[in-house]
């Protein structure tokens, strides 16, 4: 188990049980041994917060397990060597895995594969519509998410599969290691973890009319307008296809769909984790050196001077994630406001954000940046001030996260510095003056 720790709608776990879809299995029970091997090249690049999450996680999903009579074993170390010794430990006929489809964890998988003497099974995926299935009528991957939606959409998806009862499994117990100690980062208020959680989410989700307000409400981050469900989809708490089954909203659809275009993006250009999908935009002037690094400083401590910025800085540190019409804002801010880099973005927010996907936060700065699939043209570049008054209108998100500013009432909160703020740093540049830098450096690389 990787990322998919949950036991609803789980085909992999359904292939190694011998059950699923009608007419598969011989009707006995099948021996399952579950096991999560901590990766130390995984674990050394996640965050306090997507620990904890994970540590947490794993704990729900061996409750689960215990439940029906079995419980999650533990390994550390290579996955290859950790496997091939357990397959030997336990005389397992074969290892059964979600397939992945990262650029580390497609290496990682082959090295498993080679190392165990027993067939290595890849069955189903963290999404509704694998990677690399849909295509253009040439054969080409779709580089436009318009073309990719209506593909995916005709494509489709089976139905989930059912959470296995107490016969369908006889659970197999071997030798295992203590999950690590990772413990909530001090002050930060982190999503309840596991598939109960991620069930109750959705359930709540709908039951408030969720999805039929999708389109109303997303961008307003004042308001309470998002599933909140990127972290449980991000561990596979919850499959896509659990959301998708029965729902009709288009515009939740198409936000499921964006995550599957990213991955598929990344799976056919997989250097595209950290370097440019279009290679022009790595000779635009960045801004290096000590007063970048220092800019880049307030930024992440959301000390900008603007409040929507630094209102959503400040949420990713306290509660490892931020709302997605802030996430574009801030990435528009430090690319084009500041000048920097998306790539350094990009690992701030991978090292802090519990939903951390290196498809979708890759491709989604490189949205910001222009530089991506479906980019959002160079010339738009967002203006923090009516970004806040337009998606925060009464200044609500604003005084939740930057407490400096809450003596300051309605949309007064999006410009402090017109009253004047003692405990509050003034704007760390002029906003019209950095967009003219910024459309002159696109322009000359654009020539």
């Amino acid at each position: 188990m990787r990322r998919d720790l949950r036991l609803s709608d789980h085909p992999a776990l359904h292939a190694a049980a011998g059950t699923g879809y009608p007419g598969t299995g011989d009707g006995e029970p099948a021996h399952v041994l579950p096991v999560f091997v901590f990766d130390p090249v995984l674990w050394d690049r996640a965050g306090p917060a997507r620990r904890a999450h994970l540590v947490g996680s794993l704990r729900a999903l061996d409750a689960d397990l215990r439940a029906l009579g079995g419980g999650l074993v533990v390994r550390a170390g290579d996955p290859a060597r950790e496997l091939a010794a357990l397959v030997r430990e336990s005389g397992a006929a074969e290892v059964h895995v979600s397939a992945d489809f990262g650029p580390y964890g497609r290496a990682r998988d082959a090295a498993v594969e080679a190392a165990i003497e027993v067939p290595f099974r890849r069955t189903g995926a963290p999404y509704a519509v694998a990677p690399g299935r849909v295509h253009k009528a040439d054969g080409e991957p779709y580089r436009v998410f318009t073309p990719y939606l209506r593909a995916w959409a005709e494509h489709g998806w089976r139905d989930p599969l059912p959470r296995p009862s107490g016969g369908d499994i006889e659970w197999v117990h071997a030798e295992s290691v203590e999950l690590p100690d990772a413990p909530t980062p001090e002050g930060a208020r982190l999503p309840e973890v596991g598939e109960r959680a991620a069930l109750a989410t959705w359930k709540r989700f709908r039951a408030g009319g969720g999805p039929g307000r999708y389109a109303e409400l997303r961008d307003r981050a004042d308001l309470a307008g998002t599933s909140r469900l990127s972290v449980h989809l991000k561990f596979g708490e919850i499959h896509p296809r659990t959301l998708l089954a029965g729902l009709t909203d288009d515009t939740f659809r198409a936000e499921l769909a964006w995550r599957e275009f990213y991955a598929d993006v990344l799976w056919h250009r997989p250097e595209t984790a950290r370097e440019y999908l279009r290679a022009e935009f790595a000779g635009m002037e960045y801004d290096t050196g000590d007063e970048a690094d220092d800019l880049f400083d307030a930024w992440r401590a959301g000390r900008t001077g603007f409040p929507f910025v630094d209102a959503g800085m400040r949420q990713l540190l306290a509660e490892g994630w931020m709302h997605n019409r802030v996430r574009m804002v801030v990435a528009s801010f430090l690319v084009k406001d500041l000048h920097q880099e998306w790539t350094r973005g990009a690992a701030h927010f991978m090292r802090h954000l519990v939903d951390g996907d290196l498809a979708s936060n890759s491709h989604g700065w490189q949205w910001a940046a222009g530089c991506g699939t479906d980019a959002s043209p160079w010339f738009r570049i967002f203006n923090p001030v009516s970004q806040g008054k337009r998606f925060d209108p009464d200044g609500d998100y604003v005084r939740r996260y930057v407490p400096e500013l809450r003596a300051l009432a309605g949309a007064a909160v999006h410009e402090p510095w017109k009253v004047g703020v003692p405990d509050y740093p003034a704007p760390v540049v002029e906003h019209a003056e950095e967009r003219l830098v910024a459309l002159a450096r696109y322009e000359a690389i654009r020539r």
